[in-house]
């Protein structure tokens, strides 16, 4: 089967088009810092995978989808010649409440719940839901799925998923942690299992997705027991554009002092905290480390906060897990920053998570799933490249198949 997968961010878009029968990806795009002047949209094809670069500033990321759609159809590196030859598509969506709790055919009876629960990850459903409906008008008769980030940490039981609130809110509102990231947790846990030659249902894993934005996920014997995110993608750590956990008292201290609305104070918490917010100047951690090494101490503040908070969710989930085998590293800054993932585990030597600085910055390895802890550590620490395209492409194909 033949699927177009769609990752959309609230910055960026993501997709692969991949042959499932043969597991080949066939086409690659990433467009970035979507919104902004130097937002950038790569396409490549295989088998060589040369980039071709597009001048998407001032994009939104539907809009970039329909170039994608048009690169699609007129490159004559192009593995397809036209839209119909798509058999599915497979659409990556943050939220699912508690409507959705596996991988779902969109319908309009599924499109109108999609609406409904866009304010549980504001960020990223809206956006997601755009793309959807461009890709309905588009391709009406390719069955579209989407797969779920929450629906992985569905396993959590009551005492973490559940808030210290009146229970009138969970029963009324269905207020209660859902998570985030789940497809990428779930890819990340079984690639670690792999690397360790063990079954993930005999492990105790840490998997950290760090990137823009970031969730940390406590995996016992292949299930979420919990997950740092929470109602929405707000809670928990510090991320590029969003506060993380905070005291909320804050939040209603300020809408008093400076008389801020609900929808002013949701922009403050997710457009202009967490990263951003401390540096006054990028949400992207490369240019952060860049300032912090040209001395700017706002930027090494940050970087400082941002480490703290990511060790002490790695503590806490030490704490709660029966064993802990590892801890797996991945997405943009998991992945590919060497000195943040030093920084994180300095301060983790003494739980038995011993990094070792060679293997961590060996240059050429990003890209490579590889152990980087010493040979006698007694927590592995794992590097993972994140692939939660070819497990969206997996589970639509598992569900289109069914039709």
């Amino acid at each position: 089967m033949l699927v177009l997968v769609v990752n959309a961010g609230s910055s960026s878009l993501k997709s692969q088009l991949i042959e499932t029968d043969g597991k080949l990806c066939l086409m690659k795009c990433l467009a970035q810092k979507v919104g902004t002047p130097e937002a950038s949209m790569s396409v490549a094809f295989s088998p060589e995978f040369q980039k071709v670069k597009y001048n998407v500033a001032g994009f939104t990321v539907e809009q970039c989808l329909a170039k994608l759609l048009d690169v699609l159809v007129e490159d004559p590196e192009s593995p397809i010649g036209s839209l119909d030859q798509i058999d599915a598509i497979g659409n990556r969506v943050v939220a699912g409440g508690e409507y959705f709790t596996r991988a779902t055919l969109i319908d309009d009876e599924a499109r109108g719940h999609l609406a409904e629960i866009e304010e549980l990850a504001p960020l990223h459903n809206p956006v997601a839901d755009q793309c959807i409906d461009l890709l309905r008008e588009a391709m009406p008769n390719t069955p579209q799925v989407a797969v779920f980030d929450t629906a992985f940490h569905q396993t959590m039981p009551p005492k973490a998923y559940m808030y210290p609130l009146p229970m009138r809110y969970y029963n009324d509102y269905h207020i209660r942690r859902y998570g985030a990231h789940g497809t990428s947790h779930r890819y990340a846990a079984q690639q670690a299992a792999n690397l360790l030659r063990r079954s993930l249902r005999d492990l105790g894993l840490i998997t950290c997705h760090l990137g823009n934005g970031g969730s940390i996920t406590a995996v016992n014997h292949g299930k979420s027991i919990d997950t740092t995110m929470g109602f929405t993608p707000l809670e928990g750590l510090m991320m590029g554009t969003r506060s993380g956990s905070i005291d909320p008292a804050i939040i209603t201290y300020i809408m008093r002092k400076e008389g801020k609305t609900f929808d002013e104070m949701d922009h403050i918490l997710n457009n202009e905290s967490g990263i951003l917010g401390i540096t006054n100047e990028s949400s992207d951690m490369r240019d952060v480390l860049e300032s912090a090494d040209a001395g700017d101490e706002e930027a090494e503040l940050a970087i400082d906060m941002y480490v703290y908070r990511v060790q002490k969710a790695i503590g806490s989930y030490y704490a709660a897990m029966t064993r802990t085998d590892a801890v797996v590293m991945t997405a943009g800054i998991g992945e590919n920053s060497a000195r943040l993932r030093e920084r994180i585990f300095e301060g983790l030597a003494h739980m038995g998570m011993i990094l070792d600085k060679q293997r961590n910055d060996v240059e050429g390895a990003i890209g490579v799933n590889r152990i980087i802890s010493i040979d006698d550590s007694p927590i592995k620490i794992c590097v993972v490249t994140t692939d939660e395209e070819v497990r969206i492409a997996r589970e639509t194909d598992n569900l289109v198949s069914q039709l």
